[in-house]
């Protein structure tokens, strides 16, 4: 038994570095701690660099004993392996009161000035949903926090390759001055990736202003772009091609019912953009804006539209018919959509030809999710196209409305749809279809 032991513990003791190091990836703070204890070679292994490039450091809102440790852990993390850190994301959930952010805004300042003094490698920075529009966040300490942000951006600016500040909610000016200490050392930005949607406080008309299209002027390398529809004018589509149409591979534009998109676009300026940056895919994320004539606006023939997504968020409006959208707008795009999404009450109206004329005309969608009153039988005819290759879905994600409390007769037919085409389903098909109650 002892030489059992003995040669058991031979075996972890001659185990390479880099297959500890990979155990050791998989293993959270705690138990990392406690492989610390075990060794000198364990201890070495645990403190390996490469156990330490990504970090998410979370703040949760909720009052008690243990999140306050939260605060004192995420300095010591940065101060223990801050250096190595190529990937950070900071999440703030569920803030309660003023005196927690006076607290994080505490701490990230430490956290934020050590990591500038410390680290050569950090690429990729997230801070989602900072909110700073709500009232916990009190103006001397929103000042601050943006101050502190600002430096350490510009600090970073020639390393720094992502840039994630979705959910901000912040003033013009405070956006812009945070987006020009990304270039504040040369003038001129060479990041690749910025995620700015919803970063400006709601009912912004950014698209016009002088100081937003000079900000955007300084960056010279973007691949993917992710901001508002309120941000588009024909100066930022001229901006994007004489800067970034060499690299520019991605814009997701998110339109909200509450942000301003009544400004006139030239389909000309996105046609040149287009033919500047011939790999560009546009990404449409519609949210309650559903009226034809708001869409007909926005959607332009031009546009090198990859994926569209329309959610009414179960808002019913008499005013809006999604039937010119499916049968006038939408076809535009036949050559280049890949995926479409649509979440509509659309109880006044009944859309199973159209959408299944839609799906059959655009020769390259692979992606169908689709929640909404639809009749079963749409189904049944759907996967009929698919099986005789009409189409060439591989993903159908179906939730079929019902005004009725039983829906048992849909489910049961739903299941000889399953069983008539389950050869296809089983082998080709990511599919997911369901009835849902709306009573």
């Amino acid at each position: 038994m002892e030489d059992d032991s003995e040669s058991e513990q031979s075996s972890w003791a001659y185990l390479p570095d880099v297959c500890l190091r990979h155990v050791f990836h998989w293993l959270d703070d705690r138990d990392r701690s406690r492989a610390v204890l075990v060794c000198k070679k364990w201890s070495c292994a645990v403190y390996s660099g490469s156990l330490w490039r990504c970090r998410t450091i979370t703040f949760y809102g909720q009052p008690s004993r243990a999140r306050t440790l939260e605060f004192q852990s995420a300095l010591w993390y940065t101060k223990k392996f801050g250096k190595y850190l190529k990937h950070l994301e900071i999440k703030l959930s569920n803030p309660y009161n003023a005196p927690f952010i006076k607290k994080f805004q505490v701490i990230m300042r430490g956290l934020l000035s050590h990591l500038g003094k410390c680290n050569s490698h950090l690429v990729s920075l997230s801070i989602k949903y900072l909110e700073l529009d709500c009232l916990i966040w009190k103006n001397v300490v929103r000042a601050q926090f943006i101050k502190n942000l600002a430096a350490f951006l510009k600090r970073m600016s020639n390393q720094l390759d992502y840039l994630n500040l979705k959910g901000a909610r912040i003033t013009l000016e405070e956006g812009c001055e945070l987006l020009n200490s990304l270039s504040s050392l040369t003038n001129r930005s060479f990041i690749s990736e910025i995620n700015i949607e919803d970063f400006f406080s709601l009912h912004l008309s950014v698209y016009s202003s002088a100081l937003f299209h000079q900000t955007m002027s300084k960056f010279h390398s973007l691949t993917i772009l992710t901001f508002n529809y309120n941000c588009i004018s024909d100066e930022l589509l001229d901006i994007l091609r004489e800067h970034s149409s060499h690299s520019l591979c991605t814009l997701n534009i998110k339109c909200h019912i509450h942000d301003p998109h009544g400004q006139v676009v030239s389909g000309m300026s996105w046609a040149n953009l287009a033919k500047r940056a011939p790999k560009l895919n546009v990404n449409f994320f519609f949210e309650r804006v559903m009226k034809h004539d708001h869409l007909a606006r926005i959607l332009l023939v031009e546009i090198p539209v990859r994926s569209i997504s329309l959610r009414s968020c179960y808002f019913s409006d008499p005013d809006w018919t999604m039937r010119p959208t499916l049968t006038n707008l939408l076809p535009a795009y036949w050559h280049g959509l890949q995926k479409l999404t649509l979440e509509l009450n659309n109880d006044h109206e009944l859309l199973d030809n159209e959408l299944l004329q839609l799906v059959l005309s655009c020769k390259r969608l692979l992606f169908l999710k689709v929640w909404a009153f639809l009749s079963v039988s749409f189904m049944e005819k759907l996967l009929q196209n698919r099986a005789e290759r009409k189409c060439i879905l591989t993903t159908i994600k179906v939730r079929i409305y019902t005004a009725q409390d039983d829906s048992t007769e849909e489910e049961r037919l739903l299941a000889d749809i399953y069983r008539k085409f389950k050869y296809l389903i089983d082998s080709e098909l990511n599919y997911f279809v369901i009835t849902y109650p709306m009573v």
